[in-house]
Formats: C-alpha cells, sequence, structure tokens
C-alpha cells in the first residue's frame, strides 16, 4: 500500500521524535533501530523508507534534539528575547539535569560523539557553533583576559560538561551534583561578563549584570 507524502511526514516526525529522546536517554550505541521504529509506532520498513542508516537518522534527531534549546533562547518573551542570564539559569538547572531524554543532546550525548560516524560529529560541531555565536553575541565587558569568541566557546563547553558531570553524580551525592551546577553557573555568569552575589552557603552564588 503506498504511503501518501502526509504519512510519509508524519512518520518521520514520529522516528525522528522517539530517536531523539531514545539516544538522549540510553546513547546512540545503547538503542537499534527496531526499538526506534516500535516506539514510534512503525516497522523497519517505515525507518528505512526515512532514512537510509541508523547514522543518517542519528545525526538528523540531534539537529531536532537541539531544536527546541535554540528556540527558547531566540524566541519573543514580553520582556524581548531571552536573556544571556535567563539562559544560563536554564542550562544549568536541576530541571535540566534530571530531564535527560527531553534536555540538551549535547550534554546528553557528548562522550560518545566522538566513536560515531562523521555526519554525527558534523551535527554536533553545528549545534555547538549555532549556541556559541548566540552566547557570543549577548556577552557583556568582562575582567576574563580573552576576547567574545573565546569566552563564548568556553561557557558552552563548560556548560555542557557542568551538566554531564552533574548527572553522572548525582545517584551518589546530590549535594555535589547541586553544587557542580551551581559552581558552573557562578563561573561561566563571571566569564559572560556577570558579577558574583554570593548568598553565604558553600558554592552558592548567584549572578547579576555587571555595570558598564
Amino acid at each position: 500500500m503506498k504511503v501518501t507524502k502526509k504519512k510519509a511526514t508524519e512518520n518521520r516526525a514520529a522516528l525522528l521524535r522517539a530517536a531523539s529522546r531514545l539516544f538522549r536517554e540510553r546513547g546512540i550505541d545503547g538503542v537499534g533501530v527496531a526499538e526506534i521504529s516500535k516506539k514510534a509506532g512503525l516497522t523497519h520498513g517505515a525507518l528505512y523508507a526515512q532514512f537510509p542508516s541508523k547514522e543518517a537518522l542519528a545525526a538528523e534527531a540531534f539537529t531536532s534534539g537541539l531544536r527546541p534549546g535554540l528556540e527558547k533562547i531566540t524566541a519573543d518573551r514580553p520582556g524581548g528575547l531571552a536573556s544571556l542570564s535567563d539562559f544560563l539559569d536554564d542550562y544549568l538547572s536541576s530541571g535540566h539535569r534530571d530531564k535527560l531524554a527531553a534536555g540538551c543532546p549535547m550534554s546528553a550525548s557528548a562522550s560518545e560523539i566522538a566513536r560515531q560516524d562523521k555526519i554525527v560529529c558534523e551535527r554536533f560541531t553545528e549545534g555547538f557553533e549555532q549556541f556559541v555565536a548566540l552566547i557570543e553575541g549577548n556577552l557583556g565587558a568582562s575582567a576574563v583576559n580573552a576576547d567574545k569568541y573565546q569566552r563564548a566557546l568556553a561557557m558552552m563547553a563548560a556548560m555542557i560538561g557542568g551538566v554531564a558531570a552533574s548527572r553522572a553524580v548525582a545517584k551518589a551525592d546530590p549535594k555535589l551534583s547541586a553544587q557542580i551546577l551551581r559552581a558552573v553557573r557562578q563561573v561561566v555568569g563571571e566569564v559572560g561578563g556577570q558579577k558574583a552575589r554570593v548568598d553565604g552557603a558553600r558554592g552558592r552564588a548567584s549572578a547579576t549584570k555587571r555595570e558598564n
């Protein structure tokens, strides 16, 4: 039975949703095409009618998984576009840490991307550079002796690693997990041009915009 163009589009979207969540939750190598097809309510044939390989699916699923985060940063809000502070708060939050399957695919998959095919590495690189560009465009003055691009690179890398480390220790030491998020939030905020305001408890700090 011939699949209509509309149905084929729906199948593709369902496969991307299923693959994106499963890859973030279990890892690209930890999930097979059979499980992805089943999760999407489709067959192997439907999957391979849309994607020539698992690698091609993983690459597009990675891009699809990044889209909500990019839209969140650039979306219009009552007070204007999301600020750098909003982005840092959201990315380095316990909510983001705890939603592995629905969070940023870069922090969920960074450790395994180097072992994947070039096409998957390319999608990671593109996504990373998109986030870096958005950060760079919102940086304030800083005492850090580096240009804005270098600061943005360091901030995004630290954020990805910070969330990954926070997740890694969360079950064994929830307190340490929270401290990692707070520490990275403070440091990347300062690199971004924000001034730290320590609240008193060890490892606790928030940041306020540095006065220009």
